[in-house]
């Protein structure tokens, strides 16, 4: 007997599972396991993990919206892996997903490419927003983290590169880049 399992995730405290919960239940879910992590990473999301096991060959893994699942195209090809490898189901409530039908997984990799094609566009955009903040002056980048002049006073205490590192707490490389541009 196959079971269909919900996941529902929001990504902060103050947000509620309540509406998502509602839906997977209405949809014929037995199991609903909810949390409150983000989305970037699968990393750390226990419930998400759980589900993942609990899943047998005809289940199914029901969502409210794709993003619940996965933010990343790189992330929701290894979730759809893993239920795929369990001979289980992925469904969407909100989106025509549904990956025991042709039309679904055709469905899910047009969002797939959509979604990497919006990342890219979005990376672009900054990177243009970017150039035109430093043509104007305005963008200076972040902070340095290593104390450039800091490690050339202790260089030239005699000091050298391994113990410099240790005592600024910084990487070894990072007290060879400073010292470069010395020289």
């Amino acid at each position: 007997m196959s079971t269909v399992i919900g996941y529902a995730r929001v990504s902060t405290d103050d947000q509620d599972c309540t509406i998502q919960e509602a839906a997977l239940r209405a949809a014929g879910c037995s199991i609903v396991r909810a949390e409150k992590k983000s989305g970037t990473t699968t990393d750390g999301r226990a419930e998400l993990d759980t589900v993942l096991s609990f899943l047998r060959t005809g289940d199914t893994l029901m969502v409210t919206r794709i993003d619940r699942l996965a933010r990343s195209v790189a992330d929701l090809e290894k979730i759809v892996a893993q239920v795929k490898d369990k001979g289980a189901f992925l469904r969407a409530t909100e989106q025509p997903i549904d990956t025991s039908s042709p039309a679904g997984i055709a469905f899910l990799q047009m969002l797939g490419v959509f979604a990497q094609f919006e990342t890219a566009i979005r990376r672009e955009r900054q990177m243009e927003g970017i150039s035109k903040a430093k043509a104007a002056g305005v963008y200076k980048g972040r902070k340095p983290s290593v104390p450039v002049d800091e490690v050339r006073r202790l260089k030239a205490e005699g000091m050298k590169p391994a113990h410099i590192a240790r005592q600024l707490g910084i990487g070894r490389g990072s007290v060879y880049r400073a010292l470069e541009t010395l020289g």
